[in-house]
């Protein structure tokens, strides 16, 4: 019997820390009604389909994961040939918080650029594409980032437009890591479709589980030219579940109705009302642009550490610099209530 426990508790940690939204837990309830076919073939799934070509555009086809690590293992092997490497931030997600993943289960090997603000342009990619055709050196033949970065800040549509341009001229492909695509989304007012599709990505992952999802995410092949690649590729990478149907339809919810987009539109909210609060005290450093749901923060000496006691946050970087992740769920009397410990701290 589980033992019952009262969590009052709020984190800005992590946009993981969070409980799942009722919408998610009422799909899963829907999803779990008798017996259907296993691996992605039920209704769910193939609704799914539907969904993500209405959002992708004709062309895309989504492929459900178990999590961020496999979408983005899974993409990057897809897209990568043996001899190839994969060019990105030296933030990004799959160098920093990926563990060994991406080098031992997808072979891939990493060119690090040093980038100010977690994005990537034409001209630091330029650092690296180079070499094609030396058989001494590894070919760089894709290019990783990710949207939101992993410093809270946005690629615009035409800083998007360029990098992709720039990517394939080199005859690379364009990777964008999505566990907060939709947060980018709203940030830009835009849509998934203008995003992604238009400016020439070329695979996405989709995240859901930063976005109010109890697990889960979707792997989409924008352009639809790997064929089935990526559903023998998902097999190999234990990436398959068998019971798709609760991943499925979690993932309709979401896109359905665009609740991703009441969701992160309040999460991104209550983040830029806490870097407002911030910024007005004294001997507190704002880091980053405020574009997603996350505020990078330096505090003066100690004052995290006693924050700490009550509120969770990651530290960052380790040049005293703290991130603070705001959720679906996070109110701004969350807010006020981190604020007044940092006051009383300081």
């Amino acid at each position: 019997m589980l033992m019952q426990f009262n969590n009052t508790r709020k984190h800005f940690a992590s946009d993981n820390y969070s409980g799942v939204h009722p919408a998610f837990m009422q799909a899963l309830h829907t999803a779990n009604q008798g017996h259907v076919a296993a691996y992605g073939d039920d209704y769910f799934t193939h609704e799914l389909q539907r969904l993500i070509k209405q959002h992708f555009g004709e062309q895309a086809r989504g492929y459900p994961v178990f999590n961020g690590t496999g979408a983005n293992v899974l993409g990057l092997q897809c897209l990568l040939p043996r001899w190839g490497a994969i060019i990105c931030p030296s933030t990004a997600h799959i160098h920093t918080d990926e563990s060994n993943a991406p080098q031992v289960v997808g072979g891939c090997k990493l060119m690090l650029v040093e980038s100010p603000d977690g994005k990537l342009t034409p001209e630091l990619i330029a650092k690296e594409a180079y070499g094609f055709g030396n058989e001494h050196r590894s070919q760089p033949a894709v290019v990783y980032i990710s949207q939101a970065t992993e410093c809270g800040t946005c690629y615009t549509l035409d800083e998007l437009s360029n990098l992709a341009d720039a990517t394939h001229r080199y005859g690379m492909k364009l990777f964008v890591d999505g566990a907060r695509l939709s947060n980018a989304v709203c940030h830009l007012q835009t849509d998934f479709h203008t995003m992604i599709t238009k400016t020439g990505v070329d695979m996405v992952s989709l995240g859901g589980t930063k976005n109010g999802m109890m697990f889960g995410e979707c792997l989409i092949d924008v352009t639809g030219n790997t064929g089935d690649e990526l559903r023998y590729l998902r097999k190999m990478s234990m990436q398959t579940a068998s019971k798709m149907r609760y991943i499925s339809a979690q993932l309709i919810t979401l896109l359905e109705d665009e609740l991703y987009r009441t969701l992160a539109t309040h999460s991104n909210a209550m983040a830029m009302y806490l870097s407002q609060q911030l910024s007005v005290l004294s001997g507190v450093e704002i880091c980053y642009p405020v574009e997603a749901n996350s505020v990078f923060v330096r505090l003066p000496d100690g004052v995290a550490d006693t924050v700490r006691q009550s509120f969770a946050f990651y530290d960052w970087g380790g040049d005293g610099m703290a991130r603070l992740m705001c959720s679906f769920d996070t109110t701004q009397q969350d807010v006020d209530a981190l604020v007044s410990a940092i006051k009383q701290a300081m």
